[in-house]
């Protein structure tokens, strides 16, 4: 069987990809090859890639292509479906459910703007399957301004917000969504698994020997206070645990705060 860089290669329709794409493609694309899967791409253009998806997936794939511009109806001819509209637009993505149902694989080749990644991100998470895989290209947008109306609600700074959301313990539907959020150079993939989401109310433990050794898993973040104690000590109804606190994540912002700039 052919890859996908081959495909590309040889498809009869004109397509555009950044070459890193390809080991991306492959590494995640294929344990759904020669699957009864629904493939989606947004941003269909010239269609040679509608092409290369079909070959690539395989007789027992269904291939469809999303685009804004009516004139990508031609490729209806070659067995796709294709649907116009605008991937911003909620009411488009409600229609568009409703009459194709639930998918596996979404691959955003659309608009490039953050309302564009944004809205489509939070329109099709819940409709792609378990297992199932949101792509979001050329990401990179999200640093240019003809494409980002602010830097602050970018789409890469959208999917920072996502993470928070995942890893703590406040409930939201994202969290019952995204098992797994991959970053590649200019490409963001989200994993379904609403099994694999489901909240675990505390870590489980084996049944092997305790050797009763202290944690210390503070230990290294403490620091030498010896003396700021004995000061606030002398101080009346002061609360030394919450000085302490303060001045501790004060002091240990400031070592980390240079991986956040």
């Amino acid at each position: 069987m052919k890859e996908i860089e081959e495909l590309f290669y040889i498809s009869k329709n004109n397509s555009i990809k950044w070459k890193k794409y390809f080991e991306v493609y492959n590494e995640f694309f294929k344990p759904f090859r020669n699957k009864n899967i629904t493939f989606v791409e947004i941003g269909i253009h010239n269609g040679g890639s509608l092409e290369i998806w079909k070959n690539y997936f395989g007789e027992k794939s269904r291939i469809i292509g999303i685009d804004v511009n009516p004139q990508c109806k031609i490729f209806e001819k070659d067995g796709y479906e294709i649907f116009i509209g605008n991937q911003s637009d909620p009411r488009f993505w409600h229609n568009f459910f409703k009459e194709v149902g639930k998918v596996d694989i979404i691959l955003d080749d659309g608009g490039h703007t953050n309302l564009d990644q944004i809205i489509t991100t939070v329109n099709v998470v819940d409709k792609i399957n378990d297992n199932g895989l949101l792509v979001i290209e050329d990401v990179h947008t999200s640093y240019i301004e003809e494409y980002n109306s602010n830097i602050k609600f970018s789409f890469i700074n959208f999917t920072k917000e996502l993470i928070n959301k995942i890893n703590s313990n406040k409930d939201s539907e994202f969290k019952k969504l995204i098992y797994s959020i991959h970053y590649f150079d200019k490409i963001v993939i989200f994993r379904i698994n609403r099994d694999k989401c489901k909240f675990e109310v505390a870590p489980v433990s084996n049944s092997g020997q305790n050797n009763n050794v202290e944690n210390l898993t503070w230990l290294a973040n403490e620091l030498n206070i010896n003396f700021i104690k004995w000061f606030f000590s002398k101080i009346p109804f002061f609360s030394f645990r919450k000085i302490t606190k303060i001045i501790k994540n004060r002091i240990n912002n400031n070592k980390i705060k240079k991986y956040f700039d």
